[in-house]
């Protein structure tokens, strides 16, 4: 049982360190927004799925058939080592970036994920085949909430932890060699099963003969059943994709706050297949009501104040919200379990409907939605799957007692509880309609809410985008602006006579602004990373030339189409489809004068354009007397120490400049933070430069960026 238990936590570590690990080395290649990590969780789902079915088919094989074909693919999956992604994935900018990323993520670690992934379920079979006695047999599930713990230290060790010791391509090889252990432990299982295997004609054990008569005695119609255990993990991927994507893009962008709904979603499966005796500590006559309360609470809070709740409140609300709900989900589908005979394709069904739910959110609901929609929509479905289980039904059957164990077996006896238990059945689905027609409501206002004051909205791998409007055309005060989640990509006034007015971060006494006035008197180039609504092509005078590099092909169409800064700038104005810093590293020296990076993902600079390789391919584009200037507004990280590292490895100067918007009256521009790199005498002895500069507060201990290293802990706020 030891070697068993060692095989299935090792394996559990390895499957969650791997995803991070493997994410962070593609990040800089797709743009390092949010639906990289979106879609590497639907190929993580994918190859899970794939795992569970090998593990459900094989297991129809004589034991010593399958222990020796998983020992060949165990040995065949160490071709893969060491799993570090090959360059030529990268992308040109052309293809489309989901596809490029599953296929990435094949051929990097399709098959050691995938032999991973069927640790859980064989080594569980191989145990429940080995007892004799039905009882033993049936705790195998508790397995399963130790693989989840196993998933969880994984989880939280990455960013804890290993992130910022570990430079990437050393974590890369340390998994590497993690994974040969692995396939050691997994190997003496296999053969270890293959000893304790019953004959092909020996009597039934114990375990076969109860399990049978179980089946016989208890079990639905197999339909019935797939369906329900299909259903209920579906649901909780939903409800664990939509409430990450909600609070990391509509609630806060704080660094490692993905960890959070996550961790929570690995901590249900071991709440509900472990304590008691194996049973769990999942009552849905406890949890079915707090369950009910929370999830009218989070319907409430997406259309309370348009949805943008205080952070104190939001975050602690999405993730009880998720807690209890996913608890809901995962109890209800451990009442559900078969006899460990069937464990396997319970394992399947499983991975198949949180397959299904990350499909939909990941790659099927940008095409289909203009909003987040998958949030309300699963919280009306979680409502309405709490309804269908309390239905009133007929005289309960073995099963529906232990989906309904008992709180108190003495407490049974009495009349008072026999009372209470009567009367929770009863309001139990009287209480369930009433939550689905709350969150049915506020899921009708949602909707309505998205669509009003738009005038503009699209989806697509990059997020959500939204133009509104403060005030009917016509109206002198009206402003337009480009959202993104809660963030402002940039605003601009609807008033003929004002549209040229500079807004948000960008006024002349801002860095940039700064920046760009006093480069050279004659025509100018002007290179921007990030192109919001155009801003800075209201600097451009005739003879300038303006290049604007831009990730998002719908904020380009935003941008031309219903703002007027591109239009109407003087200068000439070149736009660039793709990522800045894979188009920068391809194109010839643009000898810009200034070069911008404000390139935002979500409230934050994208890590990989703050790297020492980074700063040397902008210092490539640049003209000996040039500045390259960083946006590091920001609530949660201070990048400022980091900049000023790289610029002085690169032998340049770097300068803090803090603007308050303090002569600004007509309140249009917003505090913003930005740091010039450069070497120009002209511009770093600047009276007006000099004047607003601010001291940058060294960190103990940092050590500089690159492509291989990075911490972010060292640099929150």
């Amino acid at each position: 049982m030891i070697l068993y238990a060692a095989t299935i936590l090792v394996s559990s570590f390895l499957l969650f360190l791997v995803q991070p690990i493997i994410a962070k080395q593609i990040l800089p290649w797709f743009g390092g927004t949010a639906a990289v990590w979106s879609t590497c969780l639907v190929f993580f789902q994918l190859a899970l799925l794939a795992g569970y079915a090998y593990s459900d088919l094989s297991s129809r094989l004589r034991q010593r058939t399958q222990s020796a074909l998983h020992i060949g693919l165990l040995l065949l999956s160490l071709i893969w080592l060491p799993i570090l992604a090959a360059s030529h994935w990268k992308p040109s900018g052309s293809e489309e970036p989901q596809l490029r990323i599953l296929g990435l993520l094949a051929a990097t670690v399709g098959l050691p994920y995938c032999m991973l992934s069927t640790t859980g379920p064989l080594v569980q079979s191989w145990f429940a085949r080995e007892q004799v006695d039905a009882a033993t047999a049936q705790r195998v599930y508790r397995f399963f909430a130790l693989s989840n713990i196993g998933s969880l230290l994984g989880l939280l060790a990455y960013p804890f932890a290993i992130e910022t010791w570990v430079a990437t391509r050393a974590q890369a090889l340390g998994w590497s060699a993690g994974y040969a252990v692995f396939v050691l432990l997994a190997t003496g299982s296999a053969l270890r099963s293959r000893r304790t295997a019953p004959t092909a004609e020996s009597a039934p054990t114990e375990t076969e003969k109860s399990d049978a008569a179980v089946t016989a005695h208890d079990a639905p119609s197999p339909a019935r059943q797939y369906i329900l255990w299909f259903l209920l993990s579906a649901l909780a991927s939903v409800l664990l994709l939509s409430v990450s994507n909600h609070i990391t893009q509509n609630v806060a962008s704080i660094p490692f706050l993905w960890v959070l709904p996550l961790s929570l979603y690995l901590l249900t499966f071991v709440l509900v297949f472990e304590g008691r005796g194996g049973r769990g500590y999942y009552l849905r006559s406890l949890w079915l009501w707090p369950t009910l309360l929370v999830l009218a609470a989070m319907a409430w809070g997406l259309v309370e104040k348009r949805g943008l709740l205080k952070i104190q409140l939001a975050i602690p609300l999405y993730s009880l919200g998720l807690l209890l709900s996913c608890t809901f989900c995962h109890g209800e589908l451990a009442a559900a379990k078969p006899a460990s005979r069937y464990l396997t394709r319970f394992y399947l069904m499983m991975s198949v409907g949180g397959a299904a739910g990350g499909l939909f959110v990941g790659l099927i609901a940008p095409k289909l939605f203009r909003a987040y929609l998958e949030l309300p929509l699963s919280l009306v479905a979680c409502a309405l799957l709490a309804l269908w289980l309390t239905r009133p039904r007929r005289a309960s059957t073995d099963r529906d007692r232990r989906v309904q164990p008992d709180v108190n077996s003495r407490a049974k006896a009495t009349g008072r509880w026999a009372t209470a238990q009567h009367a929770l059945r009863v309001l139990a689905p009287l209480a369930a309609l009433a939550t689905t027609l709350v969150c049915a409501h506020f899921l009708r206002s949602y909707v309505h809410n998205a669509q009003k004051r738009n005038v503009y909205a699209a989806r697509n791998f990059y997020g959500v985008l939204r133009v509104v409007q403060s005030a009917p055309d016509g109206d002198p005060s009206a402003v337009r602006r480009l959202l993104h989640g809660v963030i402002i990509h940039g605003e601009q006034r609807m008033d003929p006579e004002r549209r040229s007015a500079l807004m948000s971060y960008y006024g002349k006494t801002s860095g940039l602004g700064l920046a760009v006035t006093r480069a050279q008197t004659g025509p100018r180039r002007v290179g921007v990373l990030g192109l919001g609504i155009g801003t800075l092509a209201a600097y451009g005078r005739p003879g300038d030339t303006y290049r604007l590099y831009e990730i998002n092909p719908q904020v380009l169409d935003a941008a031309s189409r219903y703002f007027y800064y591109l239009s109407g700038s003087a200068a000439r104005i070149e736009t660039v489809l793709g990522d800045a810093r894979l188009v920068l590293e391809r194109e010839a020296p643009q000898t810009f004068d200034v070069l911008a990076i404000d390139a935002f993902s979500g409230d934050s600079i994208p890590i990989h354009l703050l790297t020492r390789e980074a700063l040397a391919i902008y210092l490539r584009h640049l003209k000996p007397d040039g500045a390259v200037v960083f946006n590091v507004t920001n609530r949660y990280v201070d990048v400022a120490p980091v900049i000023q590292q790289l610029a002085q490895d690169a032998g340049y100067q770097a300068l803090l400049i803090s603007d308050d918007a303090e002569d600004d009256v007509s309140d249009d521009l917003f505090q913003s933070d930005w740091v010039i790199v450069s070497n120009s005498p002209r511009l770093l002895a600047d009276p007006d430069v000099t004047k607003r500069q601010s001291a940058i507060k060294p960190i103990p201990g940092l050590r500089i960026w690159t492509d291989d290293f990075s911490n972010l802990f060292q640099i929150l706020k």
